[in-house]
């Protein structure tokens, strides 16, 4: 079966499972419900980023994200509806390819538009604080914004490809980030850097120390992304349906 079809099928079952529009919503709530508060005139903290805290609220929204990429690979098995879309798409690789496609455009272009409304709630709030920001790091803020989180969305669909679960990708990825990034990040000094969420959230910075800028840090999100879908798809080839 020609790739063309077997895309628009995914995308029909992403725009009709109700879960996944949700998840969505949810990110785009998410985040701009928690930048709005987070635009305080903190200026005279001295490590204050305008940037970061316009956009902050993408730190819990992400959830929504990670949420989204697993819930569409989880939803091929539950009843046995893997085995009908293999049936009908036996080219398992194309399947996947497929699948990994229709999760990513949606998750970008909602990444987009969630970080242009994060950031114009969060710029409100933050008054004379945020006069600082040039249009390019604006840009460069949006831009890492949105493709990070569809970075983390496919770095959720992969490992549930690999694990088969759905429950077992959120068990493992949201404590991750709520709670070892940060204590690896306190403890361990730049091996935090390469962690998948902190490396990408270095493009959310005004200004960024250590290893890694905005887009070499988006890169190692990349890395980490890349591995977790070549292990998705490695488990959906060899696997049983």
């Amino acid at each position: 079966m020609p790739f063309a079809p077997v895309l628009h099928s995914e995308w029909l079952k992403i725009r009709t499972l109700r879960s996944l529009p949700g998840a969505l919503l949810a990110l785009f709530t998410v985040t701009a419900a928690f930048s709005a508060p987070a635009g305080t005139d903190g200026s005279a903290d001295p490590d204050f980023d305008p940037l970061f805290t316009a956009l902050s609220g993408v730190l819990p929204g992400q959830i929504a994200a990670i949420s989204f990429g697993a819930l569409a690979v989880s939803s091929e098995y539950h009843g046995g509806a893997l085995r009908l879309t293999l049936a009908a798409v036996p080219q398992r690789g194309r399947w996947f390819a497929a699948k990994v496609t229709a999760i990513a455009v949606p998750a970008l272009l909602v990444g987009l538009v969630t970080a242009v409304t994060a950031l114009v709630v969060g710029r409100a709030g933050l008054g004379s604080a945020a006069d600082g920001l040039t249009v390019g790091q604006q840009v460069r803020g949006v831009l890492g914004c949105g493709i990070y989180l569809m970075l983390i969305a496919l770095f959720a669909a992969g490992l549930t490809a690999l694990l088969r679960s759905g429950v077992a990708t959120l068990s493992i990825l949201i404590p991750f980030i709520l709670v070892v990034s940060f204590v690896i990040g306190d403890a361990a000094g730049t091996v935090a850097d390469f962690m998948p969420d902190k490396a990408g959230q270095v493009a959310l910075h005004q200004t960024y120390e250590g290893t890694l800028g905005p887009w070499s840090g988006l890169a190692v999100t990349a890395l980490w992304t890349v591995g977790a879908l070549l292990a998705g798809a490695w488990s959906v080839r060899r696997r049983d349906a």
